[in-house]
């Protein structure tokens, strides 16, 4: 009788047990209309979420989706942290347990961020009772003892009482009685200090199970049967699911009529309120209990219940009446879009500022050109002050190359930027094939105007700033083919060299320069699967590099124009490549800067060859 004194203790305890919950509801949803301020919306629209989880699973959802959208619109930390572990809740009771893990994850990092050290240990919770659901034990006893570890911190520590609840009802073998017992009791403790009604009953089932399995097997049962009575009475049918089931399995052996009675009120209890994964769970023990006892007609009748329940599942999954999942994936796209966004954003705004910068270079180019026209006419009509002249105008000149130099050397960075940019782009997957195609313009235009800022560089240079050394010419010719064979490659090409050992003193980066400019103009204006010819010859007084294609050739209108600069003489590719007419007349100024000459023969039937003669200095 001594035993059993801390136990009706108990029951005298559970029966003040009053509907507190339904109250508090009850006045957050009559004062909801008269909210002026939006935070405090938010919150109240949360806590109905929360509060209606044990009644009507799919009113949790409706409230938690208005108060995300309101948090999101006014950008509440806390508010989206409270709607995310609500999803998690309603995504957890609808048996889709992946997303569930995903929203209590989100909710958790937001918390922690917050440093909302509570709400952090019921996210902890939350999660650790999903990989338990999904099978996952290690990950789950991680979680519990991360939120154990956590809650010991808390200054407001009521949600250790659940935590610990939850941990002892999940994982009853990791525990000795002796801290079973310890901690029902540091639990009870705290639900007291906090009159958390909720876990003082969750607590008693607990304490009947300790009962029955050591030895109180009747006394345990009054206990789990008045904690269930109490939750039920008080609308706690969430709690009561798991006492309901426990019970039925308590009973099933010895008094069988009773077992399924309690499955069967658990059952009723959760098709009232949504709970389809307790539906499911307790179905399948009223079929399975029935089969034992080759009862096959009842038992037939929980399995098309089942039947049911999986149907309402894959519903659910697919295409409800309110569209969860769909939801989800929005919320999945809405982030996708906003990142994408981000990307689109930056990228205009470099489009913006280049072509600022653009149209700054050509109004800066056009004011020097009319600044030399007007020292052409100042020649002209001044010829008693030509020489002062002409050595302005030559100023002038050298003003207006060394400024061209400049720009083109400062627009090497944006455009690369751009290059880069979208070369980066094209390379994350998923995007459609209209943003793949832009952005693959993008990067070529990118690079045909490095290629002209390049040109542009290299343009109007002195003899006497070449610096010359020992040049090994065939060494030289065989590096530029070795670069532009994947060019070549690119249009089934073939480049046959044929050299011969010969050094002079020469500028190696200038030199090679025209002779890439050269092999490259023989690929872009010959057609797929022809033969370029690279060859070297030797006289006593010079070297001889020659270019031989089988290309398109060069018409005779054109043939006196190609060396000049800016000539109007230019043309697209045999595979539509851009040309800027600035590379051969760079390449006459590098080789007559080196003593030499550079001429061409030219057949549109047969292609055309460009030669380089190069003296041999002793």
């Amino acid at each position: 009788m001594k035993k059993a004194l801390p136990f009706l203790l108990l029951f005298v305890f559970s029966t003040l047990f009053c509907s507190a919950q339904s109250t508090e509801l009850t006045g957050i949803k009559s004062s909801l209309p008269h909210i002026r301020d939006s935070l405090r919306y938010v919150d109240a629209l949360n806590r109905i979420a929360m509060l209606m989880y044990e009644q009507n699973i799919d009113s949790t959802f409706y409230y938690t989706r208005q108060a995300r959208a309101v948090a999101e619109h006014f950008d509440y930390p806390q508010g989206k942290a409270d709607a995310l572990n609500n999803l998690g809740v309603f995504f957890d009771i609808k048996g889709n347990l992946q997303l569930a893990l995903r929203y209590y994850n989100e909710a958790y990092a937001v918390y922690r961020r917050l440093k909302d050290s509570a709400n952090s240990v019921q996210s902890l919770m939350n999660i650790a009772m999903v990989y338990k659901e999904l099978g996952k034990d290690g990950r789950s006893i991680q979680r519990f003892n991360e939120s154990l570890s956590l809650g010991k911190k808390l200054q407001h520590d009521s949600i250790m009482s659940l935590a610990i609840y939850n941990y002892l009802l999940s994982y009853p073998a990791r525990f000795n009685r002796d801290a079973r017992h310890n901690y029902i009791g540091k639990a009870r403790e705290i639900a007291m200090k906090y009159n958390d009604q909720r876990s003082l009953v969750a607590i008693d089932q607990l304490v009947a199970d300790d009962m029955i399995a050591h030895g109180n097997r009747q006394e345990g049962l009054i206990l789990l049967d008045h904690a269930i009575d109490t939750a039920i009475t008080n609308k706690l049918y969430y709690v009561s699911m798991d006492m309901l089931i426990d019970m039925g399995d308590q009973l099933a052996e010895n008094q069988p009529a009773r077992a399924a009675a309690y499955y069967r009120r658990g059952l009723a209890i959760a098709g009232q309120n949504g709970y389809l994964i307790y539906s499911q769970l307790i179905a399948r023990k009223l079929f399975n209990f029935y089969t034992d006892r080759r009862d096959t007609l009842t038992a037939s009748v929980y399995s098309r219940h089942l039947i049911n329940l999986h149907d309402e599942q894959e519903k659910l999954n697919n295409t409800s009446g309110i569209d969860y999942l769909d939801y989800a994936l929005k919320d999945e796209q809405i982030k996708s879009l906003t990142t994408r966004s981000k990307y689109q954003t930056a990228l205009l705004i470099i489009s913006v500022l280049s072509c600022l910068l653009a149209i700054a270079v050509i109004v800066v180019i056009r004011q020097h050109l009319k600044r030399t026209r007007r020292l052409n006419q100042q020649v002209t009509s001044q010829n008693s002050q030509m020489k002062r002249t002409l050595g302005a105008l030559e100023q002038s000149q050298a003003d207006n190359t060394r400024m061209m130099q400049i720009v083109a050397h400062d627009l090497r960075n944006p455009i690369g930027a751009m290059y880069s940019m979208a070369a980066l782009m094209l390379e994350e997957p998923g995007r459609p094939k209209e943003d793949l195609t832009m952005l693959q313009m993008i990067k070529q235009s990118s690079k045909n105007s490095l290629d002209l800022v390049s040109d542009l560089l290299q343009v109007q240079f002195r003899t006497e700033e070449l610096q010359k050394e020992p040049i090994d010419i065939a060494e030289m010719l065989q590096y530029c083919v070795s670069l532009l064979l994947n060019k070549a490659k690119d249009k089934e090409q073939h480049i046959n060299l044929e050299t011969i050992p010969v050094i002079l003193p020469a500028s190696r980066e200038k030199l090679w320069r025209v002779i890439s400019n050269l092999v490259a103009n023989a690929i872009k204006f010959s057609p797929a699967g022809a033969s370029i010819i690279v060859k070297m010859d030797r006289d006593p007084q010079s070297v001889r590099i020659s270019v031989k294609d089988e290309g398109i050739g060069i018409p005779p209108e054109m043939q006196e124009k190609i060396f000049d600069l800016f000539t109007e003489a230019k043309r697209p590719g045999t595979a539509g490549e851009q040309s800027f007419g600035l590379g051969l007349a760079i390449s006459r100024q590098i080789v007559e800067a080196h003593g030499g000459k550079i001429w061409f023969e030219s057949n549109p039937d047969t292609g055309t060859t460009f030669f380089v003669d190069l003296p041999i200095e002793t």
